[in-house]
């Protein structure tokens, strides 16, 4: 069987396709293994990425035993600085909740019946701890001031 020309011409471009291919790849090997420092790359005093080696008179010792990784361990919150001080100013006993104005921020933080320790009616005043609920502040463990 016959071979047509266009045929051929495939052939020899598959072939010569292989052969650069294979000659680039030759390429990239000798000059990776020659030159090592083409690879290497610096950092600067402001942290970005140079190709030239940092300066020695910048440099910045850093004692090992103050780096922290991970997140500074919280300081404990006293009980006393949990509990709020603050006024009722609005309560709907039908309805089950009501508003405690906070002496200290001046905000209105929602209070349910179920956070009560007794009843409690407007301008009482009240001692409470905050938590944050779906829609904000609420006060929990409200228990009337004398």
């Amino acid at each position: 069987m016959a071979e047509t020309w266009n045929k051929k011409e495939r052939e020899k471009k598959k072939k010569q396709n292989k052969k650069d291919k294979a000659e680039k790849r030759q390429e990239r090997r000798e000059n990776s293994k020659n030159n090592p420092e083409s690879m290497i790359a610096y950092l600067d005093e402001n942290g970005n990425l140079s190709s030239t080696p940092p300066d020695p008179r910048k440099k910045i010792i850093v004692n090992v035993e103050d780096i922290e990784i991970g997140v500074p361990k919280q300081e404990e919150i006293s009980a006393e600085e949990l509990i709020h001080k603050g006024v009722v100013t609005f309560f709907n006993n039908e309805k089950g909740y009501g508003f405690i104005k906070d002496q200290q921020t001046n905000e209105s933080i929602f209070v349910h019946v179920n956070s009560l320790s007794q009843p409690v009616k407007e301008n009482n005043k009240v001692s409470f701890q905050v938590e944050m609920g779906p829609k904000g502040w609420n006060a929990i463990h409200v228990e009337l001031v004398k």
